[in-house]
């Protein structure tokens, strides 16, 4: 049967284990076997850039670069600054933050799910920062020692506004997504980011329309399949 699957929010790192090998096993045993493999976003938990010699992404790309599938790309949140060296080392495409497909006679568009979240404005001025080339540019120059506790320092300061905030304002702002999918004249929508699985059915401009939400890989796998009949939100265990 042919079959795309989706895939975000993995988050990994050296201190989650039990992740990474269920993502590998997900490689091993589930991707090889679909068209293609889109991550939308947030595969690891923080990049500081390319040159980072962390053996975990030497271990993924090594493992993203045996797929017998192509394999796809889209930045989230954590994962910014992934770059083309880690691309080529792993053999992914990387594709805009916002990417329409036809597949299996559907129209789909897939993207990380952050530029929804309207609500969270603290969120999305600190995004419009850290998303100007120059800064970027000037943020990798800086020795690695030194990405990394700014990285850090970071991590723990979001960590500590997102306990202040309430769990709607966190979440997708539904005029937003309206007006994204009449953008990009789309009826069904794919995303991460929020963590909060499901497949939502709505009206757009009276017509019926789709929002498909994947999970984070916390304690088990999300996936999303596409293929001939629609979408399908799959969980799985590690």
């Amino acid at each position: 049967m042919s079959r795309t699957l989706f895939i975000a929010d993995l988050h990994l790192c050296q201190e989650e284990p039990a992740i990474t090998a269920g993502f590998l096993h997900f490689l091993q045993r589930e991707a090889p076997h679909c068209d293609a493999l889109y991550i939308l976003g947030d595969l690891f938990e923080a990049w500081i850039g390319d040159d980072d010699p962390n053996p975990l992404h030497q271990q993924i790309a090594q493992a993203l670069r045996a797929l017998p599938i192509p394999t796809f790309f889209i930045h989230g949140n954590r994962d910014f600054l992934l770059g083309q060296r880690f691309a080529r080392a792993s053999g992914m495409t990387l594709l805009p933050e916002e990417q329409v497909l036809e597949c299996y006679g559907h129209r789909v568009l897939i993207m990380h799910g952050d530029t929804l979240c309207t609500d969270d404005t603290g969120y999305q001025n600190f995004r419009a920062k850290v998303h100007k080339r120059w800064l970027q540019r000037l943020f990798l120059a800086l020795p690695l020692r030194l990405r990394q506790r700014i990285a850090g320092k970071m991590r723990a300061g979001s960590k500590q506004a997102n306990q202040h905030k309430s769990i709607s304002i966190m979440d997708v702002n539904l005029q937003a997504v309206e007006s994204t999918m009449l953008r990009q004249q789309v009826k069904t929508l794919i995303h991460g980011h929020t963590h909060r699985p499901a497949i939502h059915q709505f009206a757009l401009q009276t017509q019926p329309a789709q929002r498909a939400v994947l999970g984070a890989w916390h304690e088990e796998g999300s996936m999303i399949q596409l293929d001939a009949n629609g979408i399908q939100l799959i969980r799985f265990p590690f």
